[in-house]
């Protein structure tokens, strides 16, 4: 007997559960598939909320052959043959599950047939397709992001599968407590069906009464809880970034093996440390994004489990580092002035003056280059006229950046305030 979610599957719009931005009424995915007009597209989004169900129903829709790969066992030339096999048809669309586990020279492939029109191309991701997709590929197609599924949802989905599914249908089921199949579904459709299906068949009772109890004792057992995509997931990154940001190595190293253990991608670990090292160690220890960058390359080139090693030394180095969000925040406190100020016009001394004519105008005028000065600094204006005097980068409260505050101090006197 096939698995309850595939069982389940729906193969109309009308039958899909969540993904309402996409697929409700007058929406613009809704429209294009009704139409038979897709674009090429990337459907982005954790596993179990309807990117592959969606890629059914255009199969179902559309009166145009459609085939379906897997990136993890296809390679460039089954790309090649199904292209040839789309030219001598005019026409097909073409799935690609996991497409971010394609290397560049496999996505390569993809592009002259979706340039002439021989294929549209459909792409399902569980990555940022920013990273994961090659960028020819990825400017040749729409993204869909598709979000994961709510409670509700989840709760539709349990009782469309009761009233629906023969074998559920045979089974007196009373489903006292809901928490636990959610939280460890994670919003992903297919995992809750299959954790359902599985509590039902495991529980010897009539009538068959879920708690959360009944339902953590059977997952605990049979399934792991730890999900890339499920709350666990989120859970767990989220205790990674604070362990770091609250400089306790050992926390920040036990959730690193906790990750690792789960299957994470190490590369998504990887990245969020580049992240985390200007964004809460900044100029505190310039020396952390260094290495954190050094470390995403190291990764990159070893793979599993070698760089879990690479890992490690990155994530104690970050968590016993000096921190500061300054830079965060200056960033945040520019973007903030430029949203309220606009394009607020350049000082008339600091303009680019490559002509005669906008010398004339007095571009670049009374501009003093800082390198002929003492100590190459001369006290001039940078700012637009509407803010200047605006201190955006405050120096953090560590000794890194008590020096960067107390050179800027005495070169700007009391300018910015520092």
């Amino acid at each position: 007997m096939q698995p309850l979610a595939e069982r389940l599957r729906p193969v109309t719009l009308d039958e899909l559960v969540g993904q309402e931005h996409l697929t409700g009424k007058d929406s613009i995915l809704r429209k294009a598939i009704l139409q038979g007009k897709i674009p090429s597209m990337i459907l982005w989004g954790p596993p179990g909320v309807g990117k592959t169900t969606i890629a059914n129903i255009i199969a179902h829709t559309l009166q145009v052959p459609f085939y379906t790969l897997s990136a993890i066992s296809a390679g460039v030339k089954e790309v090649r043959e199904v292209i040839e096999i789309a030219r001598r048809q005019q026409h097909a669309v073409l799935f690609i599950d996991e497409i971010h586990r394609f290397n560049k020279s496999q996505q390569d492939a993809l592009l002259g047939a979706v340039e002439k029109g021989i294929i549209t191309l459909i792409g399902a991701t569980t990555e940022n397709p920013s990273f994961e997709v090659n960028a020819a590929v990825l400017s040749r197609s729409q993204v869909y992001v598709l979000k994961p599924l709510g409670n509700e949802q989840l709760m539709q989905l349990l009782q469309q599968a009761m009233e629906r599914d023969k074998w559920l249908q045979s089974k007196n089921i009373e489903l006292r407590e809901t928490a636990a199949l959610f939280n460890i579904s994670g919003g992903d459709a297919r995992k809750l069906l299959n954790l359902f299906e599985l509590v039902v068949g495991t529980l010897q009772e009539d009538p068959v009464v879920i708690t959360d109890q009944k339902v953590m004792d059977i997952a605990q057992q049979r399934v792991a809880i730890y999900d890339k995509t499920g709350e666990q997931h989120y859970d767990i990154i989220s205790a990674f970034i604070k362990s770091i940001r609250g400089s306790d190595p050992n926390a920040a190293v036990y959730y690193l093996a906790r990750m690792i253990d789960g299957g994470e991608d190490v590369k998504f670990i990887a990245r969020r440390l580049v992240i985390l090292a200007s964004e809460d160690i900044g100029n505190a220890n310039p020396n952390a994004l260094l290495l954190a960058t050094s470390c995403f390359q190291a990764v990159n080139l070893i793979g599993y489990p070698e760089s879990r090693i690479i890992l490690s030394q990155c994530v104690t180095y970050l968590a016993s580092s000096a921190k500061s969000n300054a830079s965060y925040m200056a960033i945040n406190n520019a973007q903030r002035i430029v949203a309220q100020t606009g394009d607020l016009p350049v000082p008339m001394h600091i303009r680019n003056a490559p002509t005669k004519m906008m010398k004339g105008m007095g571009y670049g005028k009374g501009y003093e280059y800082a390198h002929d000065h003492e100590n190459n600094f001369v006290l001039q204006e940078f700012l637009p006229d509407a803010i200047k005097g605006t201190k955006l980068y405050d120096p953090g409260n560590n000794p890194r950046e008590d020096e960067l505050r107390r050179h800027l101090k005495q070169l700007w006197k009391d300018k910015y305030n520092y």
